[in-house]
């Protein structure tokens, strides 16, 4: 292999990319991602999941702030990339950056673009009742999401998936398509074709907009539902606390929205009815109805708000 490759990732979600990059045998000269942020309880600076698989695999690492800073695009260019693989990485490349690579910058998004460009596309599919989405890979361009693609995979949306499940299941898809995009482009073959189609926006995911809203039909709730699913979670309130609603099931059921029919989780909506069957109470880990129920009596009657 004679490409000489920059890789830009944070989550664990780039991770399945790197790795599948590094087998085919290509050169990756450095790593960037994301610096170190606070995470778990303790809040201890925490290395991002692409950060540590490339210090495993012996790569070199930079965790700029900011690619605005010209010494960092100096750093860049000294580098004499050949293209660089950008998979979430989470920061707006300058046009400068793009341009560093000989070959510029290729990205791996998750969506059947220009529906979803941005932030949350896996959670907006999924949300918005999708069957479909895709791992595509484009070039990147001046704009959010707006490049050419050059390689494209379709991907069935199932009806019990959750954001998290997708997520895994396209990290691997979209891994899976770089040692073909990188030997189209060392051969030369590389085609790209123009986004056709309405744009849509998968803005990032608020905690407010993540509560449920009973008067909407089951269905659309239940997309909700697995949207957030692991993070933020949807929540609803019950008795003045706040309950996460992780997994449920649509039933036939008929009363006021947010109203319990049956001691046993089963909540009217709009239109139909929820059988909850994972939910979180404050400060309790994840757990099954059964579970949830063996702790707090959710009669008949009661109201999720």
């Amino acid at each position: 292999m004679t490409l000489r490759v920059v890789f830009m990732g944070t989550p664990e979600f780039a991770v399945p990319s790197l790795s599948e990059i590094l087998a085919s045998g290509y050169e990756v000269a450095r790593v960037y991602t994301q610096p170190p942020r606070p995470a778990g309880r303790g809040q201890k600076l925490t290395k991002s999941p692409v950060h540590q698989f490339a210090e495993i695999m012996g790569i070199p690492v930079k965790t700029p702030e900011s690619f605005r800073k010209p010494k960092v695009i100096d750093a860049l260019e000294e580098l004499g990339a050949d293209v660089a693989c950008v998979v979430a990485y989470g920061q707006i490349l300058p046009q400068r950056a793009l341009d560093a690579p000989k070959h510029g910058c290729l990205n791996l998004h998750a969506s059947l673009l220009p529906r979803w460009r941005g932030a949350a596309p896996v959670q907006r599919a999924i949300m918005a009742g999708d069957d479909e989405t895709a791992c595509q890979i484009m070039q990147m361009a001046k704009g959010l999401d707006t490049g050419d693609i050059v390689l494209s995979e379709n991907v069935d949306i199932l009806p019990d998936d959750t954001a998290g499940l997708l997520f895994d299941r396209l990290s691997h898809v979209g891994a899976g398509m770089w040692p073909r995009t990188l030997a189209a482009l060392e051969r030369g073959g590389l085609v790209a074709s123009p986004q056709t189609g309405e744009a849509l926006y998968a803005e990032k995911i608020t905690k407010d907009e993540a509560r449920i809203d009973w008067t909407r039909p089951a269905i659309a709730i239940d997309h909700h539902i697995r949207g957030l699913n692991p993070f933020p979670g949807a929540w609803t309130e019950l008795n003045g606390k706040r309950i996460k609603i992780h997994m449920a099931n649509i039933e036939p059921g008929d009363a006021e929205p947010g109203e319990t029919l049956d001691d046993a989780l089963l909540i009217a909506c709009g239109r139909a009815a929820l059988r909850i069957t994972e939910l979180q109470a404050p400060g309790k880990p994840k757990m099954n109805a059964e579970d949830f129920l063996r702790g707090m009596a959710v009669p008949k009657g009661s109201v999720f708000r």
